[in-house]
Protein backbone atom coordinates (compact mmCIF):
# COMPACT_ATOMS: atom_id res chain seq x y z
CA UNK A 1 0.00 0.00 0.00
CA UNK A 2 1.15 3.18 -0.22
CA UNK A 3 0.92 5.57 3.00
CA UNK A 4 1.34 9.56 3.47
CA UNK A 5 2.46 10.53 6.87
CA UNK A 6 1.97 13.54 8.11
CA UNK A 7 4.18 15.11 10.36
CA UNK A 8 8.23 14.41 10.59
CA UNK A 9 8.16 14.10 14.28
CA UNK A 10 9.01 10.81 16.61
CA UNK A 11 5.72 9.36 15.80
CA UNK A 12 5.51 10.41 11.81
CA UNK A 13 9.24 9.41 11.09
CA UNK A 14 9.30 5.63 12.77
CA UNK A 15 6.06 5.69 11.24
CA UNK A 16 7.26 5.88 7.97
CA UNK A 17 10.31 3.98 8.52
CA UNK A 18 8.34 1.15 9.80
CA UNK A 19 5.76 0.87 6.96
CA UNK A 20 8.29 1.29 4.27
CA UNK A 21 9.95 -1.61 5.98
CA UNK A 22 6.88 -4.11 6.26
CA UNK A 23 6.88 -3.38 2.02
CA UNK A 24 4.39 -0.73 1.92
CA UNK A 25 5.28 2.77 0.09
CA UNK A 26 5.66 5.78 2.44
CA UNK A 27 6.17 9.38 2.03
CA UNK A 28 6.30 11.80 4.88
CA UNK A 29 4.87 14.80 4.42
CA UNK A 30 5.69 18.18 6.18
CA UNK A 31 6.16 22.12 5.54
CA UNK A 32 9.44 22.63 6.85
CA UNK A 33 11.76 22.15 3.88
CA UNK A 34 14.83 21.62 6.15
CA UNK A 35 13.34 18.21 8.15
CA UNK A 36 12.27 17.31 4.44
CA UNK A 37 16.16 17.29 3.29
CA UNK A 38 16.90 15.53 5.98
CA UNK A 39 14.87 12.79 5.73
CA UNK A 40 15.73 12.57 2.13
CA UNK A 41 19.52 12.69 3.15
CA UNK A 42 18.89 9.73 4.88
CA UNK A 43 18.98 11.74 8.38
CA UNK A 44 16.36 11.83 10.78
CA UNK A 45 15.19 15.51 12.31
CA UNK A 46 16.31 14.34 16.19
CA UNK A 47 18.27 11.47 17.68
CA UNK A 48 16.99 7.88 18.11
CA UNK A 49 18.83 4.38 17.89
CA UNK A 50 18.72 2.87 15.16
CA UNK A 51 16.99 5.59 12.97
CA UNK A 52 19.10 6.90 10.61
CA UNK A 53 20.60 3.65 9.10
CA UNK A 54 17.16 2.66 9.13
CA UNK A 55 16.53 5.30 6.69
CA UNK A 56 18.86 5.17 4.46
CA UNK A 57 18.18 1.93 3.89
CA UNK A 58 14.59 2.69 3.17
CA UNK A 59 15.62 5.82 0.94
CA UNK A 60 18.17 3.82 -1.09
CA UNK A 61 15.44 1.53 -1.71
CA UNK A 62 13.16 3.45 -2.99
CA UNK A 63 10.39 2.89 -0.75
CA UNK A 64 10.79 5.57 1.82
CA UNK A 65 11.02 9.58 0.67
CA UNK A 66 9.54 13.11 2.18
CA UNK A 67 7.81 15.64 0.47
CA UNK A 68 6.72 19.36 0.94
CA UNK A 69 3.78 18.83 -0.95
CA UNK A 70 0.87 17.68 1.25
CA UNK A 71 -1.55 17.49 -1.12
CA UNK A 72 -0.08 15.75 -3.74
CA UNK A 73 1.34 13.06 -1.56
CA UNK A 74 -2.19 12.83 0.05
CA UNK A 75 -3.69 12.17 -3.45
CA UNK A 76 -1.30 9.48 -4.35
CA UNK A 77 -1.46 7.58 -0.98
CA UNK A 78 -4.12 4.85 -0.05
CA UNK A 79 -4.02 5.57 3.71
CA UNK A 80 -3.01 8.86 5.68
CA UNK A 81 -1.66 8.84 8.88
CA UNK A 82 -2.03 12.36 10.93
CA UNK A 83 1.57 12.47 13.56
CA UNK A 84 1.27 16.15 14.44
CA UNK A 85 2.00 17.36 17.54
CA UNK A 86 -1.25 18.09 20.29
CA UNK A 87 0.78 20.34 22.67
CA UNK A 88 -1.02 21.63 25.79
CA UNK A 89 -1.95 25.29 26.09
CA UNK A 90 -2.23 27.87 29.08
CA UNK A 91 -5.20 25.84 30.93
CA UNK A 92 -3.47 22.56 29.90
CA UNK A 93 -5.60 21.46 26.96
CA UNK A 94 -4.52 19.94 23.80
CA UNK A 95 -3.86 22.24 21.37
CA UNK A 96 -5.58 20.71 18.20
CA UNK A 97 -4.57 23.20 15.17
CA UNK A 98 -2.07 21.35 13.66
CA UNK A 99 -4.82 18.43 13.81
CA UNK A 100 -7.00 20.87 11.96
CA UNK A 101 -4.34 21.97 9.29
CA UNK A 102 -3.95 18.31 8.57
CA UNK A 103 -7.84 17.64 7.92
CA UNK A 104 -7.82 20.76 5.60
CA UNK A 105 -5.24 18.95 3.82
CA UNK A 106 -6.63 15.32 2.96
CA UNK A 107 -9.96 17.21 2.36
CA UNK A 108 -8.24 19.62 -0.28
CA UNK A 109 -6.82 16.17 -1.67
CA UNK A 110 -9.47 13.68 -1.65
CA UNK A 111 -11.75 16.60 -3.25
CA UNK A 112 -10.71 15.08 -7.02
CA UNK A 113 -9.41 11.91 -5.41
CA UNK A 114 -10.81 8.50 -7.63
CA UNK A 115 -9.91 5.72 -4.70
CA UNK A 116 -10.90 4.64 -1.78
CA UNK A 117 -9.05 6.62 0.87
CA UNK A 118 -8.14 6.03 5.06
CA UNK A 119 -7.56 8.81 6.84
CA UNK A 120 -6.03 7.63 9.71
CA UNK A 121 -5.22 9.72 13.45
CA UNK A 122 -2.50 8.48 15.08
CA UNK A 123 -1.84 11.57 17.21
CA UNK A 124 -2.97 11.84 21.03
CA UNK A 125 -6.19 13.78 20.79
CA UNK A 126 -9.20 14.25 23.36
CA UNK A 127 -11.73 11.59 23.36
CA UNK A 128 -14.75 12.97 20.86
CA UNK A 129 -11.88 14.58 18.35
CA UNK A 130 -11.70 12.49 15.19
CA UNK A 131 -15.80 12.27 15.23
CA UNK A 132 -16.50 15.88 15.93
CA UNK A 133 -13.33 17.41 14.05
CA UNK A 134 -11.10 15.96 12.15
CA UNK A 135 -13.45 13.60 10.04
CA UNK A 136 -16.84 16.52 9.14
CA UNK A 137 -13.84 18.40 8.52
CA UNK A 138 -12.11 16.06 6.22
CA UNK A 139 -15.56 15.54 4.41
CA UNK A 140 -16.64 19.35 4.38
CA UNK A 141 -13.66 20.22 2.54
CA UNK A 142 -13.16 16.77 -0.08
CA UNK A 143 -17.16 17.78 -0.55
CA UNK A 144 -17.98 14.01 -0.05
CA UNK A 145 -19.73 12.27 2.85
CA UNK A 146 -17.86 10.14 5.29
CA UNK A 147 -18.79 7.34 3.58
CA UNK A 148 -16.83 8.10 0.73
CA UNK A 149 -13.74 7.78 2.20
CA UNK A 150 -12.51 5.70 5.28
CA UNK A 151 -11.17 7.17 8.87
CA UNK A 152 -9.69 6.17 11.70
CA UNK A 153 -7.61 6.01 15.38
CA UNK A 154 -5.01 4.55 15.44
CA UNK A 155 -3.17 5.21 18.44
CA UNK A 156 1.12 4.91 18.86
CA UNK A 157 2.44 3.68 21.91
CA UNK A 158 6.03 3.93 21.40
CA UNK A 159 9.10 5.16 23.83
CA UNK A 160 11.30 7.33 23.02
CA UNK A 161 14.88 5.62 22.87
CA UNK A 162 13.31 2.99 21.46
CA UNK A 163 10.85 3.57 19.28
CA UNK A 164 11.70 1.67 16.11
CA UNK A 165 11.71 -1.32 18.01
CA UNK A 166 8.24 -0.72 19.48
CA UNK A 167 7.16 0.20 16.34
CA UNK A 168 8.11 -2.81 14.66
CA UNK A 169 6.86 -5.17 17.24
CA UNK A 170 4.13 -3.64 18.87
CA UNK A 171 2.81 -5.28 21.98
CA UNK A 172 -0.76 -4.31 20.51
CA UNK A 173 -2.50 -2.71 17.70
CA UNK A 174 -5.95 0.02 18.38
CA UNK A 175 -7.94 0.25 15.51
CA UNK A 176 -10.88 2.99 16.31
CA UNK A 177 -12.75 2.92 12.67
CA UNK A 178 -15.74 4.55 11.52
CA UNK A 179 -17.04 1.53 9.59
CA UNK A 180 -15.76 -1.79 9.09
CA UNK A 181 -14.46 -0.89 5.56
CA UNK A 182 -12.24 1.24 7.26
CA UNK A 183 -11.19 -1.05 9.49
CA UNK A 184 -10.57 -3.78 7.38
CA UNK A 185 -8.30 -1.80 5.36
CA UNK A 186 -5.69 -0.71 8.56
CA UNK A 187 -5.93 -4.38 9.41
CA UNK A 188 -4.80 -5.20 6.23
CA UNK A 189 -2.19 -2.68 6.30
CA UNK A 190 -0.99 -4.06 9.48
CA UNK A 191 -1.01 -7.79 8.52
CA UNK A 192 2.48 -8.46 9.11
CA UNK A 193 2.03 -7.69 12.99
CA UNK A 194 1.98 -10.60 14.99
CA UNK A 195 0.42 -8.82 18.24
CA UNK A 196 -3.35 -8.07 19.27
CA UNK A 197 -5.12 -6.13 17.28
CA UNK A 198 -8.09 -4.76 18.77
CA UNK A 199 -11.08 -3.18 16.85
CA UNK A 200 -13.62 -0.42 18.63
CA UNK A 201 -15.18 2.75 17.66
CA UNK A 202 -12.94 6.08 17.64
CA UNK A 203 -13.80 7.78 20.51
CA UNK A 204 -12.92 4.36 22.68
CA UNK A 205 -9.63 4.43 20.95
CA UNK A 206 -8.52 7.56 21.88
CA UNK A 207 -9.10 6.92 25.38
CA UNK A 208 -7.11 3.80 25.16
CA UNK A 209 -3.95 6.32 24.92
CA UNK A 210 -4.91 8.69 27.79
CA UNK A 211 -6.03 5.88 29.58
CA UNK A 212 -2.54 4.24 29.53
CA UNK A 213 -0.38 7.00 30.13
CA UNK A 214 -2.19 8.20 32.95
CA UNK A 215 -1.74 4.75 34.24
CA UNK A 216 2.07 4.42 33.90
CA UNK A 217 2.49 8.19 35.15
CA UNK A 218 0.71 6.96 38.17
CA UNK A 219 2.82 4.41 38.85
CA UNK A 220 5.24 6.55 38.70
CA UNK A 221 4.14 8.91 40.92
CA UNK A 222 3.12 6.30 43.54
CA UNK A 223 6.82 5.40 42.99
CA UNK A 224 7.84 8.63 44.28
CA UNK A 225 5.52 8.94 46.81
CA UNK A 226 6.84 6.40 48.41
CA UNK A 227 10.34 6.96 47.97
CA UNK A 228 9.41 10.23 49.89
CA UNK A 229 8.18 8.50 53.29
CA UNK A 230 10.68 5.41 52.85
CA UNK A 231 13.39 8.22 53.48
CA UNK A 232 11.62 9.12 56.33
CA UNK A 233 12.07 6.04 57.68
CA UNK A 234 15.73 5.47 56.69
CA UNK A 235 14.38 2.67 54.34
CA UNK A 236 15.68 2.35 50.58
CA UNK A 237 12.52 2.26 48.36
CA UNK A 238 13.69 0.67 45.80
CA UNK A 239 14.24 -2.91 47.99
CA UNK A 240 10.24 -2.17 48.73
CA UNK A 241 8.91 -1.37 45.36
CA UNK A 242 11.21 -4.37 43.63
CA UNK A 243 8.91 -6.69 46.24
CA UNK A 244 5.99 -4.64 45.29
CA UNK A 245 6.55 -5.25 41.56
CA UNK A 246 6.46 -9.14 41.81
CA UNK A 247 2.73 -8.92 42.42
CA UNK A 248 1.48 -10.16 39.20
CA UNK A 249 -1.39 -7.58 39.99
CA UNK A 250 1.40 -4.78 40.08
CA UNK A 251 4.07 -5.52 37.66
CA UNK A 252 7.43 -4.14 37.92
CA UNK A 253 7.63 -1.64 35.43
CA UNK A 254 7.51 1.78 35.93
CA UNK A 255 7.62 1.29 39.59
CA UNK A 256 11.56 3.19 39.73
CA UNK A 257 11.51 6.34 41.96
CA UNK A 258 13.20 9.25 41.23
CA UNK A 259 13.56 12.99 40.53
CA UNK A 260 9.52 12.81 38.53
CA UNK A 261 8.91 12.09 35.02
CA UNK A 262 8.82 14.08 31.74
CA UNK A 263 9.04 13.65 28.01
CA UNK A 264 6.73 15.04 25.09
CA UNK A 265 3.59 12.43 26.23
CA UNK A 266 3.03 12.02 30.15
CA UNK A 267 2.51 15.61 31.35
CA UNK A 268 0.88 16.88 28.20
CA UNK A 269 -1.57 13.84 27.93
CA UNK A 270 -2.21 14.12 31.91
CA UNK A 271 -3.28 17.60 32.01
CA UNK A 272 -5.23 17.52 28.83
CA UNK A 273 -7.51 14.68 30.04
CA UNK A 274 -7.71 16.32 33.55
CA UNK A 275 -9.00 19.13 31.62
CA UNK A 276 -11.45 17.14 29.50
CA UNK A 277 -12.89 15.76 32.50
CA UNK A 278 -13.17 18.99 34.82
CA UNK A 279 -14.94 20.39 31.40
CA UNK A 280 -17.54 17.48 31.52
CA UNK A 281 -18.33 17.59 34.92
CA UNK A 282 -16.17 14.50 35.93
CA UNK A 283 -13.16 15.88 37.52
CA UNK A 284 -9.98 13.57 37.99
CA UNK A 285 -8.43 13.67 41.52
CA UNK A 286 -5.82 11.14 41.00
CA UNK A 287 -4.78 12.60 37.73
CA UNK A 288 -4.56 16.18 39.02
CA UNK A 289 -2.46 14.57 42.60
CA UNK A 290 -0.41 12.61 39.82
CA UNK A 291 0.51 16.34 38.32
CA UNK A 292 0.56 18.09 41.57
CA UNK A 293 3.47 15.21 43.14
CA UNK A 294 5.21 15.32 39.65
CA UNK A 295 5.71 18.80 40.14
CA UNK A 296 7.04 18.98 43.48
CA UNK A 297 9.28 15.84 42.78
CA UNK A 298 12.20 17.60 41.44
CA UNK A 299 12.18 19.83 44.35
CA UNK A 300 13.16 16.49 46.67
CA UNK A 301 16.45 16.52 44.72
CA UNK A 302 17.27 19.98 45.19
CA UNK A 303 16.42 19.54 49.00
CA UNK A 304 18.97 16.68 49.09
CA UNK A 305 21.36 18.53 47.57
CA UNK A 306 20.92 21.61 50.79
CA UNK A 307 21.15 19.20 52.57
CA UNK A 308 24.19 17.48 51.91
CA UNK A 309 26.01 20.75 50.98
CA UNK A 310 24.79 22.93 54.76
CA UNK A 311 23.49 25.28 52.15
CA UNK A 312 23.51 26.41 48.18
CA UNK A 313 24.38 29.94 48.85
CA UNK A 314 28.01 30.31 46.62
CA UNK A 315 28.07 26.12 46.19
CA UNK A 316 29.10 24.98 42.38
CA UNK A 317 27.10 22.39 41.05
CA UNK A 318 27.07 20.06 38.14
CA UNK A 319 24.12 19.09 36.68
CA UNK A 320 24.49 15.50 34.73
CA UNK A 321 21.81 14.46 31.76
CA UNK A 322 19.12 17.22 30.75
CA UNK A 323 17.24 15.29 28.66
CA UNK A 324 14.04 13.53 30.32
CA UNK A 325 15.57 9.87 29.92
CA UNK A 326 18.72 8.91 28.35
CA UNK A 327 18.83 7.33 24.45
CA UNK A 328 17.19 10.89 23.15
CA UNK A 329 17.76 14.16 22.53
CA UNK A 330 14.04 15.19 23.98
CA UNK A 331 14.08 18.06 26.87
CA UNK A 332 10.36 18.64 26.42
CA UNK A 333 9.21 18.51 30.36
CA UNK A 334 12.55 17.53 32.01
CA UNK A 335 13.27 17.09 35.37
CA UNK A 336 16.88 19.00 34.88
CA UNK A 337 14.35 22.47 34.57
CA UNK A 338 13.09 22.37 37.52
CA UNK A 339 15.80 21.10 39.41
CA UNK A 340 18.07 23.72 38.07
CA UNK A 341 16.15 26.41 38.24
CA UNK A 342 15.85 25.25 42.14
CA UNK A 343 19.00 25.26 42.61
CA UNK A 344 19.63 28.81 40.58
CA UNK A 345 17.20 30.46 43.34
CA UNK A 346 19.06 29.22 46.37
CA UNK A 347 22.33 30.93 44.88
CA UNK A 348 24.38 28.17 43.66
CA UNK A 349 26.35 28.40 40.36
CA UNK A 350 25.55 25.10 37.72
CA UNK A 351 27.42 23.32 35.12
CA UNK A 352 24.95 20.93 32.95
CA UNK A 353 26.67 18.56 30.21
CA UNK A 354 24.10 16.10 28.27
CA UNK A 355 25.70 13.87 25.47
CA UNK A 356 22.81 14.94 23.30
CA UNK A 357 20.11 16.93 24.97
CA UNK A 358 22.06 20.19 25.62
CA UNK A 359 21.66 22.28 22.37
CA UNK A 360 17.51 21.16 22.61
CA UNK A 361 17.73 22.41 26.39
CA UNK A 362 19.54 25.82 25.41
CA UNK A 363 16.90 26.62 23.03
CA UNK A 364 14.01 25.52 24.91
CA UNK A 365 15.10 26.91 28.14
CA UNK A 366 17.70 29.98 28.19
CA UNK A 367 18.85 29.49 31.50
CA UNK A 368 21.97 31.01 33.31
CA UNK A 369 24.20 28.41 33.41
CA UNK A 370 27.39 27.15 31.80
CA UNK A 371 27.54 24.00 29.76
CA UNK A 372 30.90 21.46 29.53
CA UNK A 373 31.94 19.42 26.68
CA UNK A 374 31.80 16.06 28.81
CA UNK A 375 30.73 14.60 32.48
CA UNK A 376 34.10 14.72 34.24
CA UNK A 377 34.81 18.51 32.70
CA UNK A 378 31.38 19.36 34.39
CA UNK A 379 32.42 17.89 38.06
CA UNK A 380 35.54 19.40 38.07
CA UNK A 381 35.94 21.92 41.35
CA UNK A 382 32.29 21.30 41.86
CA UNK A 383 30.86 21.35 45.22
CA UNK A 384 28.15 18.56 44.63
CA UNK A 385 26.94 16.96 41.21
CA UNK A 386 23.46 16.14 40.32
CA UNK A 387 22.68 13.01 38.57
CA UNK A 388 18.93 13.85 36.31
CA UNK A 389 19.46 11.03 33.46
CA UNK A 390 20.94 7.94 33.52
CA UNK A 391 22.76 8.22 30.53
CA UNK A 392 25.23 4.32 30.35
CA UNK A 393 28.33 6.68 29.74
CA UNK A 394 27.28 8.34 33.18
CA UNK A 395 27.56 4.69 34.83
CA UNK A 396 31.50 4.30 33.84
CA UNK A 397 32.66 7.11 35.57
CA UNK A 398 35.09 5.60 38.27
CA UNK A 399 34.25 6.11 42.00
CA UNK A 400 37.81 7.51 42.20
CA UNK A 401 37.42 9.84 39.81
CA UNK A 402 34.91 12.16 41.42
CA UNK A 403 37.10 12.65 45.20
CA UNK A 404 39.44 13.55 42.54
CA UNK A 405 37.66 15.72 40.46
CA UNK A 406 35.34 17.34 42.72
CA UNK A 407 35.94 19.82 46.09
CA UNK A 408 32.76 17.92 47.95
CA UNK A 409 32.67 15.47 46.56
CA UNK A 410 28.93 14.94 47.04
CA UNK A 411 26.70 13.27 44.81
CA UNK A 412 22.90 13.53 44.51
CA UNK A 413 21.30 10.43 42.34
CA UNK A 414 17.86 11.72 40.92
CA UNK A 415 17.79 8.32 39.37
CA UNK A 416 19.88 5.72 40.89
CA UNK A 417 23.01 6.22 38.29
CA UNK A 418 25.82 5.46 40.32
CA UNK A 419 26.89 2.37 42.71
CA UNK A 420 26.16 4.29 46.25
CA UNK A 421 28.58 1.17 47.82
CA UNK A 422 31.54 2.42 45.79
CA UNK A 423 31.38 6.25 45.89
CA UNK A 424 30.93 5.68 49.64
CA UNK A 425 33.91 3.30 49.87
CA UNK A 426 36.00 5.97 47.99
CA UNK A 427 35.20 8.75 50.19
CA UNK A 428 32.10 10.17 48.45
CA UNK A 429 28.76 11.65 50.44
CA UNK A 430 26.18 9.39 48.53
CA UNK A 431 22.54 10.55 48.72
CA UNK A 432 19.78 9.44 46.80
CA UNK A 433 15.79 9.87 45.80
CA UNK A 434 14.11 7.09 48.41
CA UNK A 435 17.50 5.91 49.68
CA UNK A 436 19.09 5.62 53.33
CA UNK A 437 21.89 8.60 53.83
CA UNK A 438 24.32 5.30 54.79
CA UNK A 439 26.99 5.61 56.32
Amino acid sequence: MKAAIIGTGYVGVVTGVTAALDGHEAVCLDVLREKVEALNAGRAPFFEPGLDSAIRKMVRKGRLRASTDLVGGLRDSDLSFTCVGTPPMEDGSADLRWVKEAARAIGEALRPCKHYHVAVMKSTVPPGTCAGLFVPTIAQLAGISAGGFGAAMNPEFLREGSALQDSREPDRIVIGAIDGKSGRRLLDFYKRKKCPKLTMGTTAAELVKYASNSFLATKIAFSNEMANLCQTFDVDVYQVMEAVGLDPRIGPHFLRAGAGFGGSCFPKDLSALARLAESRGARSRILEAVLDQNEEQPLRVVELAEKALGGLSGKDVAVLGLTFKPDTDDVRFSRAAPIIKGLLARGATVTAYDPRGMDNFKTEFGLQIAYARSAEGAMRDKDAVIFQTEWREFHRIRATRYAKLMRGPVVIDGRRTADAGKLRKAGVRYLAIGAPDGP
